[in-house]
């Protein structure tokens, strides 16, 4: 536990605090080891065996306060021992709850109808912070405290460190099957223009299809990189490689056909990075995503190091087990399908920490900020379309004021040009807002 504790300390306190000052801040009850610190966290017991993995480890609601902000274990008192300031806040045990996917391990009969854990029963949905990083606010107290107790320490800027913006390839095209086509003919007896579309897209090529909406995506994409500079805004499209019986597997992926091979060539050109989708059947089975994961590079002839869940069907935590062994070093499936916001209690990226095994990886979790389906599907947040574009910038303020990264995610089929979704004009207004700021 000492190197998981050494980490979430200097997580809350920030990567900008020298090491000379996180070694003041201590993680103790001995009175003796106390005096040696400038500022002590005081343990709550959430970590003792007899506690631990159990039901009881779950916080009450509601929720104390500690300067007006929740928080999950300790209490908000401070006291002074010596020259030692002692917070009572237990922020390390509440940090390692929230980044680990704690709460999932332990209520695993807590699951919606993918058998993925819904973010309406999450501790931050049912608290209240699910759109606040809560752990940045603690952050900012500690830093606080520190100045309390006479050292110095400074605040990291207020600006956005990166964008990342996201794109999954469930579907390629809508008409460019045989049965695609034939169900737009079909729908078009009474709306002949989706019939005329489909027998174009068919016979015509890709790129008359309404589906292939890349080249919109990606210009946006391209004036946001072109914004803030590589190094801060970096453009991934996620591609599935592997069709299984499921229907949410559906329709078929087929890397070598000459529709696949035309969208990898172009985000080649247009210097995309490319992240395997694995299928929800691998979220199922976690066994099968090495195999996912040679398919993608043999076709793509890249090493592939990013991944994102199919459907954001990571069910229990210790599945991120599967991605380490077969090289992925980037996940970018943590967001809740049905609520945006913080899923991790943080807008940074984390080293997951094992929870069955209290082990800290190297594998990093990037926080899923917003997808687009979250946002106006009745069985989730069901928002018009003034209510996600407040919502979307608010939450993007949010990530700016405490320097963390915003990840969309921003399905092609969400976006073609005569839907009648509101997301290609809320995509299109939300870069338009991250690169007026």
């Amino acid at each position: 536990m000492h190197e998981i504790i050494q980490y979430i300390i200097r997580f809350l306190a920030g990567d900008h605090i020298q090491e000379s000052i996180l070694k003041k801040i201590g993680y103790t009850s001995d009175e003796q080891e106390i005096i040696k610190y400038k500022v002590i966290i005081r343990p709550s017991g959430f970590f003792d065996d007899n506690l631990y993995g159990t039901e009881a480890s779950i916080p009450a609601l509601p929720l104390k306060l500690w300067e007006e902000v929740p928080i999950l274990f300790g209490d908000e008192t401070t006291e002074t021992i010596g020259d030692t300031l002692v917070l009572h806040a237990d922020i390390i045990a509440g940090t390692y709850y929230l980044i680990s996917r704690y709460e999932e391990m332990v209520r695993r009969q807590v699951r919606d109808p993918h058998n993925r854990f819904p973010g309406k029963e999450s501790l931050p949905y049912k608290a209240g912070f699910i759109d606040r990083p809560i752990i940045e606010e603690w952050g900012l107290i500690l830093r606080n405290k520190l100045r309390e107790a006479g050292l110095k320490v400074s605040e990291p800027p207020q600006e956005i460190r990166k964008v990342y913006l996201t794109h999954d390839v469930d579907q390629i095209a809508h008409y460019r099957n045989f049965r695609g086509m034939m169900g737009g003919v079909l729908r078009g007896i009474k709306r002949p223009k989706e019939a005329k579309q489909a027998i174009k897209s068919f016979f015509g090529g890709l790129i008359f299809d309404p589906w292939y909406t890349f080249p919109y995506l990606f210009k946006l994409d391209h004036e946001l990189r072109q914004k803030m500079g590589e190094n801060r805004c970096e453009i991934i499209t996620f591609i599935r490689s592997y069709s299984g019986k499921r229907k949410e597997d559906k329709p078929i992926v087929n890397l070598a056909h000459p529709d696949y091979q035309t969208l990898i060539r172009y985000i080649r050109r247009k210097k995309v990075s490319i992240g395997l989708h694995i299928s929800y059947e691998a979220g199922c089975n976690p066994g099968l995503i090495p195999e996912e994961k040679r398919k993608l590079e043999k076709f793509t002839k890249k090493e592939i190091r990013y991944n994102r869940n199919h459907f954001l069907n990571n069910r229990e935590p210790e599945d991120f087990e599967s991605l380490i062994s077969c090289g992925i070093t980037d996940d970018f499936s943590m967001g809740y399908a049905d609520m945006a916001g913080f899923r991790l209690g943080t807008c940074k990226a984390v080293q997951w920490i094992n929870p069955a095994k209290k082990v800290l990886t190297n594998l990093i979790l990037h926080p899923l900020l917003i997808m687009d389906c979250t946002l106006h599907e009745k069985r989730y947040m069901y928002m018009n379309a003034h209510d996600a574009y407040q919502y979307c910038t608010n939450l993007i303020e949010t990530v700016s004021k405490f320097n963390g990264e915003v990840t969309l995610l921003w399905h092609n089929t969400m976006v073609e040009k005569n839907s009648k979704l509101y997301h290609r004009k809320l995509y299109r207004d939300t870069i338009k807002y991250l690169q007026a700021r």
